[in-house]
């Protein structure tokens, strides 16, 4: 069995721009929790920043993605493959689409964020099959974008029943 791969450090990841990104602008560097960790900094930059149009959101969503996958699969390439659990902008990816499709209000976006944590971390079917079956970038980014989309369903869901 590998031994696990060390953190870099807030500076080497200053050195490199897509570690950077890979570790959640640093996010992922918790020593404990990263995934947590990088969803709450996901979540702080989305609601942060003034809502966009649902059209621009979805851009921004898919853009966020389809670079997610080269980026998590240029660091984790580098940190000598697999999902390390420092790389954490899959989460980004996945909180930010469970916050901009749940119904609008923060007991909404709140219950999303752990649903997709719960969603994440539990993996059942099929987010699961999808991390065991599907390596290198896609596979870091597939898992917690259907995370993503289920907690926001999940959501809707609840929303249509209250």
């Amino acid at each position: 069995m590998n031994d696990p791969v060390p953190n870099p450090t807030f500076r080497e990841l200053l050195a490199r721009p897509v570690d950077l990104l890979a570790f959640g602008f640093g996010s992922g560097l918790s020593p404990q929790a990263p995934g947590t960790a990088g969803t709450l900094a996901a979540a702080a930059i989305w609601l942060t920043l003034p809502a966009p149009s649902f059209p621009l959101a979805l851009l921004l969503i898919c853009a966020a993605t389809v670079a997610g996958v080269w980026i998590c699969g240029r660091t984790t390439a580098r940190l000598g493959g697999g999902d390390h659990p420092g790389i954490v902008w899959d989460e980004f990816a996945g909180c930010w689409i469970t916050l901009a499709l749940v119904p609008a209000g923060w007991q909404w976006a709140l219950a999303g964020l752990l649903l997709f944590r719960l969603l994440d971390i539990l993996k059942p079917w099929p987010i699961k099959q999808l991390d065991r079956n599907i390596k290198g970038g896609l596979g870091i980014m597939l898992d917690d974008v259907v995370a993503g989309i289920m907690a926001a369903l999940c959501m809707q869901c609840v929303r249509l029943l209250a």
